[in-house]
């Protein structure tokens, strides 16, 4: 494997409790990290510590817990900043994940400027979270959603981009890696093509950030959204990054306390970025967990992580393709580490259920990407997702697991 002498993923592992468990009496094998990662004792800390210590309502106190609730809070935007190039703080949104980031784009940039005949481009290798938001927005505004195709190894047909993208077009958004084929898109070929015809782009980069560094001011996208949950962070919290000029032309996607800066009956006066935004009592334990992880990343070094994530990809796709009967759906050039396969006469959740009786946790279903599972005319696959912490060794429990399924179904 890449990278052996500097990454020590024993170590790794030993900071993630969850790791030591066993399931069905068998050592915890975790491959659904594409779904939701596990947690450091480093974010499980920060977290215990903010409730045991130091937790108050923050923006609004002049006591001292609010004002240390306040500091860590602005800390993690800080953090998030840095990890992905932010140009400023005020450009970092918090949200309660990628699908509210996304959302929060359709409702407050692309529905007060869109008109009919205008158009959304799309993949088709898109999550339902970068669908629906803006099926919804195109109904309320009577403008078009256009899908570019992909190929049967799971790539865009970028012929088809290019034909697509037109003067009509009024926003692209796109994934940075597909959460059902693990292939990496050109998102940087996309948005230089885009803003040649002066067309903003949205990135989802929810299965980008915990695996490959991302520089929101060097790919120059105008919208970033990603989950705190896949970057070994709570759920409930995610970040939508976009261009101060856009953000500053953008009207409030929810009204309430903290996003005000007067309130009368006669009119109200919203408060500056990126707390415009940001309504209500917000994600407080979230922030300063997603913090704590990003922190831990960083450590670690995210071309290390990539470096060990690709050879334990290259590892089990060599492996998977030895087993008869099993079929890899997205065989792309440029993936990150994720699987998605599927057996024959075996269906995906029977392949779930079977693994879960030897400790391997991976998923099943059609991942929020029923599209891509009509496309290559399959109900579901079952998808093996890696993490930081995984290893060669339960590469080979996953394949020896799947054989004693194939087994018990011959």
């Amino acid at each position: 494997m890449s990278n052996t002498d500097q990454y020590d993923v024993a170590s790794i592992r030993n900071d993630f409790p969850i790791l030591g468990e066993k399931i069905h009496g068998k050592p915890l094998v975790y491959l659904d990290n594409a779904a939701s990662s596990q947690h450091p004792a480093q974010v499980i800390n920060a977290v215990k510590e903010l409730y045991e210590s130091g937790y108050s309502n923050i923006h609004r106190g002049v006591h001292q817990l609010s004002q240390d609730a306040t500091k860590a809070y602005e800390n993690g935007r800080s953090a998030v900043r840095g990890f992905i190039n932010a140009d400023c703080m005020h450009e970092v949104v918090f949200t309660s994940g990628t699908t509210e980031s996304i959302n929060l784009v359709a409702q407050s940039y692309a529905r007060p400027r869109l008109q009919k005949g205008d158009e959304i481009l799309i993949t088709h290798m898109e999550h339902h979270s970068n669908i629906v938001p803006w099926q919804i927005v195109c109904e309320q505004t009577g403008a078009e959603l256009k899908v570019v195709p992909i190929s049967d190894r799971g790539e865009l047909e970028m012929d088809r981009f290019a034909e697509l993208l037109n003067e009509r077009t009024a926003l692209v958004s796109v994934t940075q890696v597909s959460n059902a084929l693990g292939t990496v898109n050109p998102v940087a070929e996309i948005i230089e093509a885009a803003h040649a015809l002066g067309v903003p782009v949205l990135v989802d980069g929810a299965q980008a950030v915990p695996h490959i560094p991302v520089d929101v001011q060097a790919l120059d996208c105008d919208f970033y959204a990603f989950s705190g949950h896949k970057l070994y962070g709570p759920t409930g919290i995610g970040v939508l990054y976009g261009k101060e000029k856009l953000l500053n032309a953008m009207p409030p996607y929810q009204g309430g306390g903290d996003m005000i800066l007067s309130v009368s009956f006669d009119g109200t006066t919203y408060n500056t970025l990126p707390y415009k935004f940001e309504a209500g009592t917000p994600n407080i334990a979230g922030v300063v967990g997603l913090g704590a992880a990003i922190e831990y990343v960083q450590k670690t070094g995210l071309g290390a992580i990539a470096a060990h994530e690709y050879g334990l990809l290259e590892y089990a796709t060599s492996e998977l393709k030895q087993i008869d009967g099993l079929r890899i759906i997205g065989e792309a050039d440029h993936k990150a580490g994720l699987i998605s396969f599927v057996l024959d006469q075996v269906h995906p959740h029977d392949i779930g259920t079977m693994l879960d009786a030897e400790g391997v946790a991976i998923r099943t279903g059609h991942h929020c990407a029923q599209p891509v599972m009509e496309r290559y005319k399959i109900p579901a696959t079952a998808r093996a997702s890696f993490g930081m912490y995984n290893t060669l060794q339960e590469i080979d429990v996953l394949v020896e697991a799947i054989h004693k399924t194939i087994g018990m179904f011959s």
